[in-house]
């Protein structure tokens, strides 16, 4: 229950600020290329009805458009999965981004309709302008107390790709690296791949 209410926090936060994202402009620092997301982030989910009411379709048409182009899913997909990636198939792997790529998907369509009146407020940024990788932190403002969101950055061209999101001191591959830990060591790929799929077609069945 835990970790399922983190996730759901992870969610709502993420989507507030730029995990689900409209592009940036090349060249562009960091900490401003999350704050752009952000703020933009927000009017595209203020604007459409159907993603605040939890359409699937169209959450995953904005992830497709979106959202890949500034995530690097296949080292998020990796490193959730832990050493077992390398041994995978590339049929496998394949098959493991995908069905990792829906369960995302699926925990956003239920949090992007709590997207309200959020600010996020940068954190001063610590990284030299030769870091190829960095962390951008930032704290999420509406009602109650401020939350702490953060993310794990790699330099990519000229741009910059997310890899890994910090919702109050977790991140979120870690977590996720934990759970997939009990059905790799169970019966490996194989059966987090099916575990995956199964989750993700019940809550398919459940939304129809």
């Amino acid at each position: 229950m835990l970790f399922k209410r983190f996730l759901a926090r992870v969610a709502t936060l993420a989507a507030v600020s730029g995990f689900i994202a409209v592009g940036a402009q090349a060249q562009t620092a960091p900490d401003a290329f999350v704050k752009q997301l952000s703020n933009e982030v927000i009017d595209a989910v203020k604007a459409d009805k159907g993603i605040q009411g939890g359409d699937v379709s169209k959450i995953r048409t904005l992830v497709d458009s979106k959202v890949m182009p500034h995530v690097n899913f296949t080292r998020m997909t990796a490193s959730s999965v832990g050493p077992q990636w390398r041994s995978a198939t590339p049929e496998q792997q394949k098959r493991l981004t995908e069905e990792f790529k829906h369960l995302l998907i699926n925990t956003y369509s239920g949090a992007l309709t709590q997207v309200k009146d959020q600010t996020v407020a940068l954190k001063p940024l610590r990284a030299a302008a030769t870091d190829t990788e960095l962390v951008v932190r930032t704290e999420i403002k509406g009602k109650g107390e401020p939350i702490q969101l953060d993310y794990r950055l790699e330099k990519a061209g000229d741009g910059w790709k997310i890899y890994d999101i910090n919702v109050l001191g977790l991140w979120l591959v870690d977590s996720y690296r934990s759970q997939f830990a009990k059905d790799l060591s169970s019966g490996g790929v194989d059966a987090l791949i099916t575990k995956l799929a199964e989750k993700n077609k019940s809550v398919a069945n459940a939304k129809n």
